[in-house]
């Protein structure tokens, strides 16, 4: 892991990414991956952050990112836009 981090900053430092974007980036990827692993549910993600939770919402706020929209995301479609399923009934030959 080590190795793709030294790539990849040598990447976005001969791409002239500033350190600011880069970081900003950085957090944006990181918090997102931790919410959605959480499911969008901020208190369990900033505990995992080590971060208090107004932390974390004033963090996505500054980082242009909406909670709403991440909630959103992670939530299963509603019955009607879900696919259908199908049941099959297999016949034993009786």
């Amino acid at each position: 892991m080590k190795r793709d981090l030294d790539t990849l900053v040598l990447q976005m430092y001969s791409a002239g990414v500033s350190y600011a974007d880069a970081v900003r980036e950085f957090k944006k990827h990181y918090i997102l991956e931790v919410l959605s692993r959480h499911r969008g549910n901020q208190c369990k993600a900033a505990e995992e952050l080590n971060m208090h939770r107004n932390t974390l919402s004033r963090t996505l706020t500054e980082l242009g990112l909406d909670s709403a929209q991440i909630r959103q995301g992670t939530r299963r479609p509603v019955r009607s836009v879900r696919p259908e399923r199908t049941l099959q009934i297999v016949s034993n030959g009786r």
